[in-house]
């Protein structure tokens, strides 16, 4: 009986958990909506006659306003001014940002996240260094490190060349390994860098784990 009770609760709990969030967010849009669809008809009213106010004119009002400010801020010298501002300059920025697309045309990697692991990314860049104002031996390169279960939202840290492995796999097959390996690849596939000798690559193949039997060359 006890058993049967606690599972009738277990049932309501999972009704609850599903229907509360839910209705907050449609009474939250109810209640948003109609107060911007009251204050624009008022704001409408000031130049329209009532009578041809009908409803949903206040909301196309809002959603007007709001295109023309992003254009605003888009294409004028104030969306500059603001993203220079710290913190609030966050949402203003002008620069690219991360998307699926961009992901699907960069080129996908393993790279030494610590001395004893491994991690998945995307090679943003190929830095040359200089020290003492000479070409020094090493270059860095930029690596996208994404944020799971986002994906678009990540950090970019900088790494030696040596310490990153190109993958051949596509953007999409890293992508499902980072979804907690929702499906994974026949194998990963390591490539060289261009103009890498295939002992050096086979070496740094070694240490990342990698047999030689399944190099892709």
């Amino acid at each position: 009986m006890k058993r049967i009770m606690k599972d009738q609760i277990t049932f309501l709990i999972y009704g609850f958990v599903f229907w509360l969030p839910l209705t907050l967010v449609v009474y939250i849009m109810v209640v948003l909506l109609g107060n911007i669809e009251n204050i624009g008809r008022n704001i409408l009213g000031l130049a329209v006659p009532e009578r041809y106010l009908y409803f949903g004119f206040g909301i196309i009002l809002f959603i007007l306003v709001v295109y023309l400010t992003g254009l605003v801020l888009k294409f004028t010298k104030l969306g500059k001014l603001l993203a220079k501002i710290p913190l609030v300059g966050f949402f203003f920025s002008q620069g690219e940002t991360m998307t699926l697309n961009r992901l699907s045309k960069m080129q996908p990697c393993l790279f030494q996240y610590s001395p004893t692991c491994l991690s998945y990314g995307w090679i943003l860049s190929e830095e040359k260094v200089k020290v003492n104002h000479q070409k020094a031996l090493f270059s860095i390169i930029n690596v996208y490190y994404p944020n799971v279960p986002t994906i678009i939202t990540g950090q970019v840290y900088a790494a030696r060349k040596e310490t990153i492995v190109k993958l051949a796999n596509s953007s999409a097959e890293v992508i499902n390994l980072l979804l907690y390996a929702a499906r994974t690849p026949e194998a990963l596939k390591y490539i060289p860098w261009e103009g890498e000798s295939d002992d050096t690559f086979e070496e740094r193949c070694e240490y990342f784990g990698l047999k030689k039997d399944s190099v892709k060359k």
